[in-house]
């Protein structure tokens, strides 16, 4: 038997920090999305600025905070705003990449937080879309993270939360929202992207010891599935090294 190197979460860590490119501004969220953020800060991405919804941008926390609203986001930050003003901020154009997490999340890139099943009636109420439909709609990029399961990945939410492409192509052109839409989609199984013609969710990695054939059974809509699909690389010693020793030492979220 093989040694289990990483954690799932650890290798979730590792896969957002490989998205983002250095120089860009990112609006990060509470958990894996902060921990991805600070280790390409740390591996790649020294100019990387991380956004805060509580206003901070581009601080240098000391350790890992706990949620985006955590004081430590402020520590050492050159830019501290208002919660209005760092969306002001992405409305200007200045969110390169946009993290985000919900219930559901369909074909089209779509997200559902506020409820399952009908609006008026719920079965579960969730908590609504804080910041998510400013940042949906004004990044450039937006990155969703999430649970790969039928009931999270249905052919369409029950309640459109956050815009993703809304019903394909040229819709959110027509609704006027100015950022590309969504980007990437990373679960516990995979990552995928959207196809550039029909804006429908498509595979592009399987992670190491699933296959597409299982990520389709996982999800509740036809996926798009390449021909060339290929594995997730899983994380190098130095990715392991920097995260368990300084992005995220207590295993706040990576555990």
């Amino acid at each position: 038997m093989s040694e289990v190197r990483y954690t799932p979460r650890e290798l979730l860590a590792c896969v957002a920090a490989r998205l983002i490119n250095d120089g860009e501004s990112v609006f990060v969220g509470t958990g894996l999305p902060l921990v991805g953020a600070l280790l390409a800060h740390k591996m790649h991405a020294p100019q990387m600025m991380a956004i805060y919804e509580g206003g901070a941008i581009g601080a240098e926390p000391p350790v890992l905070p706990w949620s985006v609203a955590d004081s430590l986001t402020f520590y050492k930050a050159p830019i501290i705003l208002s919660m209005s003003s760092v969306f002001g901020h992405s409305r200007a154009g200045y969110a390169d990449v946009g993290f985000l997490g919900g219930a559901q999340i369909d074909m089209y890139g779509n997200i559902n937080a506020t409820c399952i099943g009908d609006y008026d009636n719920p079965k579960v109420r969730l908590t609504g879309s804080g910041g998510a439909n400013d940042i949906a709609s004004l990044c450039d990029r937006v990155i969703f993270m999430g649970l790969h399961l039928p009931e999270r990945f249905p052919e369409k939410c029950d309640y459109i939360t956050t815009p993703g492409f809304l019903n394909g192509p040229g819709e959110r052109e027509k609704a006027g929202l100015p950022g590309k839409g969504p980007w990437r989609v990373i679960s516990h199984l995979g990552v995928m992207g959207f196809d550039e013609e029909t804006c429908r969710m498509k595979l592009i990695s399987c992670h190491p010891g699933v296959t597409p054939e299982i990520i389709q059974q996982f999800t509740g809509f036809e996926m798009i599935i390449p021909d060339d699909v290929e594995v997730t690389p899983e994380p190098t010693d130095e990715e392991l090294r920097i995260l368990r020793n300084e992005v995220d030492p207590n295993h706040l979220f990576c555990f």
